[in-house]
């Protein structure tokens, strides 16, 4: 994701459209796009600052997090759960979610759900 223009540069950009450059004129002259400088001032009419907006970050898990009771206890049913399994018990509710939507749930909880391995115990090593 690319990054935002500096403050100093959009402090600039807006200065010049407050001393009676038109905003094409200021954009031409600090190398923005025309749009950009229409976009600061607009921001500084309506905000009174042209400071960029927070980018990136989660955008949508407040819609799992809402089936957060039903995972859980469908988790607490059956303690070696398959994220396959998880899915068709939701299914089953009428909740759809993927499988990378309920593994990034379980990440943010931190659950890890490991199976053990079942292996025989070493020969050459005696348990304690």
């Amino acid at each position: 994701m690319p990054k935002s223009l500096s403050m100093d540069l959009r402090a600039r950009v807006v200065g010049a459209i407050a001393d009676g450059a038109s905003r094409r004129q200021a954009a031409a002259r600090f190398g923005v796009s025309v749009a950009s400088a229409i976009r600061w001032q607009s921001l500084v009419q309506s905000e009174g600052d042209p400071s960029p907006k927070k980018q990136g970050g989660d955008q949508r898990s407040h819609v799992i997090e809402a089936h957060s009771e039903a995972i859980l206890t469908i988790l607490a049913s059956k303690d070696d759960i398959t994220l396959d399994e998880l899915q068709e018990g939701l299914a089953s509710q009428g909740v759809h979610a993927g499988r990378t939507t309920l593994w990034r749930f379980f990440k943010r909880r931190k659950i890890t759900l490991k199976k053990s391995r079942r292996t025989r115990p070493s020969k050459a090593v005696p348990m304690s």
